[in-house]
């Protein structure tokens, strides 16, 4: 009898053991085959290998799964726990979430100067959001045509847009739409689009530089992707299981100084693949990037009169 107790006591040890494991559902706001994404699915991997009995990640797959402009609603409402995208992509679930790309901090002063509790702050309130790690940074965004320009004015000119760039192209006097990465490509075959916006990198990824013959430099704001959670999932996690995804999310975060050499090589690959620069004179490249930043932190303090100018004051140097 005492025989058989123990062995059903030894039986139930593995349950108990793998009980309080987490599995968390993901998803990419990115195509699968972007370089965001694979980066992303080897962090998950890295992740699943060591938290085995704590934590595992579950890949359920990018825009396919669900579209672009809906992951961050998605994980406002729980129907995923996290969600790898970027602030310009679920401003239908807040307007702050656009503001990131005015960082001139980087992620890490952030966590030192209040800016990364002031952001979850912000998440959690208006989003039942809690922003894991930002994961891209050091990038800055550009401008790419198809048709020549002398001089920052788009009058005429077709741009596809996020909200990362609709205030500062529209005051440049281009006419904007807003699609998925996705329907770029096809946008500029078929001369729907004479240019759009994105960062520096990232264009081979959906084979953009087919169809793009200029680049304007200098770039503007700084790009940012991230990885946010649901927050009430968030919560809900046992103790172990939230250190430890904050761990792994914090060491990914650590490693953004990656981009800057990355996308040293992004700009050499562009002008390979025949890009051609365009630049201005000193004084109007100046003027351009500051009035990129006028407008953005305008458009950021109207959007967001409660907590723009507190935000400028971490993000903005």
């Amino acid at each position: 009898m005492r025989k058989t107790l123990l062995l059903a006591l030894a039986a139930l040890f593995p349950l108990a053991a793998t009980a309080q494991e987490v599995t968390l559902r993901v998803v990419s706001a990115f195509p699968e085959n972007q370089f965001y994404v694979k980066r992303t699915i080897e962090w998950i991997e890295k992740v699943n290998k060591e938290g085995k009995g704590v934590l595992q990640l579950n890949f359920i797959g990018g825009p396919k799964a669900i579209p672009t402009f809906e992951v961050g609603k998605a994980v406002q409402s729980g129907v995923v726990d996290i969600g790898f995208t970027t602030g310009a992509f679920y401003t239908n679930v807040m307007p702050e979430a656009d503001i990131l790309k005015l960082s001139e901090t980087s992620a890490a002063e952030q966590r030192k100067n209040g800016g990364y509790d002031l952001i979850n702050k912000i998440w959690a309130e208006k989003a039942n959001m809690r922003y894991l790690a930002k994961v891209v940074e050091f990038t800055p965004f550009h401008l790419y045509l198809n048709k020549k320009i002398d001089k920052p004015d788009l009058t005429g000119l077709k741009i596809r847009i996020t909200p990362v760039y609709r205030d500062f192209f529209q005051a440049m006097g281009a006419s904007v739409m807003t699609t998925a990465p996705g329907e770029v490509y096809t946008a500029l075959e078929r001369g729907v689009i004479d240019g759009y916006g994105w960062p520096i990198h990232a264009l081979f990824d959906l084979n953009w530089q087919e169809k793009t013959k200029y680049r304007v430099d200098p770039g503007f704001y700084n790009a940012e992707v991230g990885l946010v959670m649901n927050l009430t999932k968030y919560k809900a996690l046992p103790q172990k299981a939230r250190d430890f995804l904050d761990q792994h999310a914090l060491a990914y975060e650590q490693q953004n100084d990656f981009w800057k050499s990355y996308n040293q090589n992004e700009a050499k690959r562009q002008a390979e693949a025949g890009i051609q620069v365009i630049t201005f004179d000193a004084a109007t490249n100046k003027a351009y990037v500051e009035k990129a930043n006028e407008v953005g932190w305008a458009a950021a303090i109207k959007s967001s009169p409660q907590y723009g100018e507190a935000l400028k004051k971490v993000l903005a140097k």
